[in-house]
C-alpha cells in the first residue's frame, strides 16, 4: 500500500486553510490537519474536513461532450476543439463571451484572460466577483485606490472592537471566526449587525437586528453619533483624508439621528448609540462585511460607508483596523487579479490605459493584435444583451462558472441562455449551466493540479498535485492553451506547466512582480502587494498613505436610499438570501460530498415565529414562496432568531432554488444584482 500525505489550500471559502490530502495508491482518500500554516494552524471547517469526498465521484465529468439532436455524446479532444475553433473563428470579438472562474487558481484565469483577448479579440469576459464583491472592488478603490481586504486575517485578534455587518462570519468563515474568539479573550467587544440571530450574533456583546436595506442610514447615524461626542480622529482627519466636511455635514442631519434611523433599520436608538461609542472610543476597531453588504442595488454606496466610518476614526492602516471584505469563493480576489473583468488586465491595469495596453500586447505577441482598448460587458449585463437583444452576443465560453443557479431571477437567465448560438463550459461536473451547452469539456479539481489561489487577505499560496485527473479530463490551464492552438496561437501559449504561466503574471503584474513558487512554497506565503524578490509581502494596506496618487483617503457623504423593490400588501415580507455552514454557493462540490449533503440535504426558508403563527404555517411544512419573478415550494423553518417581516434562503439547492424569486435589478456602478432585499408573499400549499 502507497499512502502519503499532499500539502494543499481549500478549494472553498476565501479563508485559505491549508490541510494535507490523505492518497492511498494514487487516489485521495480523506484530509488531514496541516499545523504549520499561520492561517488556520491546523483546524478546518466541515467543508474542508471533508473536501475529499467529491474528488473521485463517480459522475466526474472524463470526456469531453458534444451535443448533438439535444443529446450529449462522447466526443475525442480533437473533435471538440475544431468544432470549438470553427465556431468562435466565424464570430466578431464583439459577438463572443468569456466567464472566467473564482474556483480554479490563478494560472487559469490568466490563461483564460488571454485566450478571451487575445485568441477571442473580445473585450467581454467576467466572472462571479460581480454577482459578489464587484461593488467591495469599486468601493474601496474609489475610498483607498484599492479594492482589497486592507488587514490580514491574523490582524483581526488584536482589534480591540470587532463590527461585524453583512457577514455571518462563524458559519461562512468559520476559521476567521476564531480570530474574532481571540480578539474577545484579549478584551476586545464584538458588534453584530444582522437581520438573523446567526451562531456569529450569539457570540455577540453586542446584537443589533435590523431590516436588509438600512446600512448606510446605520453608517451615517454611527458617524454622526462619533462626530457630535468628539470621538472621530481628528489627526487622521487631517493629515490622510479628504471629503470631510460634505460627510459631516451629511451624516449630522437630522434623519440620521438614532431615533430616526430606528425607524429605518429597526435598530433601537439606544443600541446604536453603544455601538458608536464603542466604535468611537476603542483604542483599534476592525470592520468586516461580505455579501450582505455587496449584494445591493447600493452595494458600492454601502462598501464607501464602511470606508468612511473606517477614516473617520483612524483605524485604517493600522493594526486591529481595517476594512476586511471577507471573500466568498476561494479564488474570487485571485480571479480579479488575474484581469477577468471587463475593464482590466492583470493587477487592475486598465485595458483603456494606452501604457497599459501596449505593456500587454507587446508582451503578448499576437501577430493580429488583442481586443479593442476598450471596456467589455459584465455578466449580468451579458444576461441582459442575450434576453433583450438576441443575436448581439453568439458564443459563450465558460469555465468553472454555474450562471443557471447563481444569477438572480433564473427564470430570465435561462431565457437568455437560449439565445446563444453556441456554449463551451469547461467544469468537473455536469452542472446545471454545463446543461445548456453545446461542448461539455472535462477539467481537473483542485486535487489534481499544481497551482496558486490568492485569499480573502490577499495571501497567494499553493495547490499541489495529489493525483491525476479521471478518465480524460485535463487541467484548465492545458485545455485552454489547446483551444488557443486550435485558433492558430500555439506560440502564444506555449506554456510547459504551471509555473511557467505564474512566472508571466509575476513580469506583467507589479503586485505580484517579486513572487515565484519557491517563495509561495513557505507555509506564511506572501501577501500582495510584493513587488520585488527582496520584499516581505504586505500584510496590511495604507501604512502612512492610502492608494490614491496623493496619498490620501477619500470619504464621501452618501444618502440612505430604500432597496429596489420594497415590501407593500401584496408581497409583504423582505426576502434575503446567504451561506450555510455546510454548503457552499451553487453546490456542485458539496452536495456531492455525501458527509455534507446529509447535514443539509435541501433548502429551507426561515419565518419569524410570529410571522408563522400569523400565516398558520407549522415548522418544517413545505410552504409556496413567491415573487414577481417566481415561485417556489420551500420546507419552513420556523425560529426566533429572524427578524419579523424578514424572510431568509440558502441559495444551494437546485430544487428550490433562491435565485428563482430573486431580483436582478444592478447597481449602476458596478453591475451588481440586488440578491440580498426584495419583496415576498410566503403561503401554505392549499391541499388538493
Amino acid at each position: 500500500m502507497d499512502l502519503k500525505y499532499v500539502q494543499t489550500t481549500c478549494p472553498y471559502c476565501g479563508t485559505g486553510c491549508t490541510f494535507n490530502l490523505v492518497v492511498k495508491d494514487g487516489k485521495v482518500v480523506g484530509t488531514a490537519p496541516y499545523q504549520r500554516s499561520p492561517v488556520n494552524e491546523g483546524r478546518v471547517c466541515p467543508k474542508g474536513t471533508y473536501a475529499h469526498e467529491f474528488v473521485n465521484r463517480e459522475d466526474r465529468l472524463k470526456v469531453p461532450l458534444i451535443k448533438k439532436n439535444g443529446k450529449f455524446e462522447e466526443a475525442t479532444w480533437d473533435e471538440a476543439y475544431k468544432l470549438i475553433a470553427e465556431k468562435f473563428k466565424g464570430y466578431k470579438p464583439s459577438e463572443i463571451a468569456v466567464l472566467s472562474s473564482a474556483r480554479t487558481s490563478n494560472e487559469e484565469n490568466y490563461a483564460l484572460m488571454k485566450l478571451a483577448r487575445g485568441a477571442f479579440k473580445t473585450t467581454h469576459i467576467d466572472h462571479c466577483a460581480r454577482l459578489c464583491h464587484s461593488s467591495t472592488v469599486a468601493g474601496l478603490a474609489a475610498s483607498f485606490g484599492s479594492g482589497a481586504m486592507t488587514n490580514s486575517i491574523d490582524d483581526i485578534a488584536e482589534s480591540k472592537c470587532v463590527f461585524i455587518i453583512g457577514s455571518n462570519t462563524f458559519e461562512q468563515h468559520p476559521l476567521i471566526g476564531r480570530k474574532i474568539m481571540a480578539a474577545k479573550k484579549n478584551g476586545g467587544k464584538l458588534i453584530y449587525a444582522d437581520p438573523r440571530y446567526t451562531c456569529t450574533g450569539k457570540q455577540a456583546d453586542l446584537y443589533m437586528q435590523f431590516k436588509s436595506g438600512a446600512d448606510v442610514a446605520i453608517f451615517n447615524c454611527l458617524m454622526g453619533e462619533i462626530i457630535r461626542n468628539g470621538w472621530e480622529d481628528k489627526e487622521w482627519i487631517a493629515t490622510r483624508a479628504k471629503g470631510f466636511d460634505e460627510l459631516k455635514e451629511m451624516v449630522l442631519r437630522d434623519d440620521y439621528l438614532p431615533e430616526n434611523v430606528e425607524k429605518i433599520s429597526g435598530i433601537p436608538a439606544e443600541q446604536l448609540r453603544t455601538a458608536a461609542e464603542w466604535i468611537g472610543t476603542a483604542e483599534s476597531s476592525t470592520l468586516l462585511y461580505s455579501m450582505g453588504i455587496t449584494q445591493h442595488t447600493v452595494g458600492v454606496d454601502n462598501v464607501k460607508s464602511t470606508a468612511n466610518l473606517q477614516m473617520l476614526t483612524g483605524n485604517i492602516g493600522k493594526r486591529g483596523g481595517g476594512v476586511n471584505a471577507l471573500r466568498g469563493q476561494n479564488n474570487v480576489q485571485g480571479a480579479c487579479d488575474m484581469g477577468a473583468l471587463p475593464v482590466v488586465f492583470t493587477g487592475y491595469q486598465k485595458v483603456i490605459d494606452p501604457a497599459a495596453y501596449k505593456k500587454f500586447e507587446d508582451a503578448w505577441g499576437f501577430p493580429d493584435g488583442i481586443c479593442a482598448a476598450a471596456n467589455g460587458y459584465e455578466v449580468t449585463t451579458m444576461v441582459n444583451v442575450l434576453a433583450d437583444n438576441p443575436g448581439e452576443l453568439k458564443g459563450m465560453y465558460i469555465m468553472g462558472e454555474n450562471p443557471m443557479l447563481s444569477d438572480p431571477d433564473l427564470t430570465h437567465a435561462e431565457h437568455a441562455f437560449k439565445n446563444l448560438d453556441f456554449l463551451v463550459v469547461q467544469d468537473i461536473f455536469l452542472t446545471e449551466t454545463a446543461e445548456f451547452a453545446d461542448v461539455v469539456l472535462p477539467a481537473a479539481c483542485y486535487a489534481e493540479k499544481v497551482g496558486t489561489q490568492t485569499s480573502t487577505e490577499r495571501r497567494v499560496q499553493m495547490w499541489r498535485k495529489a493525483q491525476d485527473p479521471p478518465g480524460d479530463a485535463k487541467l484548465d490551464w492545458k485545455i485552454i492553451a489547446e483551444v488557443a492552438a486550435a485558433m492558430g496561437y500555439a506560440d502564444q501559449f506555449a506554456w510547459e506547466s504551471a509555473e511557467d504561466i505564474f512566472n508571466e503574471i509575476a513580469e506583467l503584474t507589479p503586485s505580484y512582480h517579486g513572487m515565484n513558487y519557491e517563495r509561495l512554497a513557505k507555509p506564511e506565503a506572501l501577501h500582495w502587494p510584493c513587488p520585488a524578490l527582496d520584499h516581505p509581502g504586505t500584510p496590511i494596506l495604507h501604512i502612512g498613505k492610502c492608494a490614491h496618487p496623493d496619498g490620501k483617503g477619500v470619504m464621501h457623504a452618501l444618502e440612505w436610499k430604500p432597496p429596489a423593490e420594497v415590501p407593500d400588501d401584496e408581497y409583504p415580507f423582505i426576502l434575503t438570501t446567504g451561506r450555510i455552514l455546510f454548503h457552499w454557493h451553487t453546490g456542485s462540490m458539496t452536495r456531492r460530498s455525501e458527509t455534507l449533503d446529509k447535514e443539509v440535504p435541501t433548502g429551507f426558508v426561515e419565518i419569524n415565529t410570529e410571522d408563522a403563527r400569523a400565516l398558520g404555517i407549522k415548522d418544517k411544512e413545505l410552504v409556496r414562496a413567491s415573487t414577481r419573478r417566481g415561485v417556489i415550494d420551500v420546507p419552513a423553518k420556523v425560529t426566533r432568531d429572524i427578524m419579523k417581516g424578514v424572510m431568509f434562503m440558502p441559495f444551494h439547492f437546485a430544487e428550490c432554488a433562491a435565485n428563482r424569486l430573486t431580483n436582478n435589478a444592478l447597481d449602476p456602478i458596478c453591475k451588481i444584482p440586488e440578491f440580498k432585499a426584495c419583496a415576498v408573499k410566503i403561503e401554505k400549499i392549499q391541499e388538493a
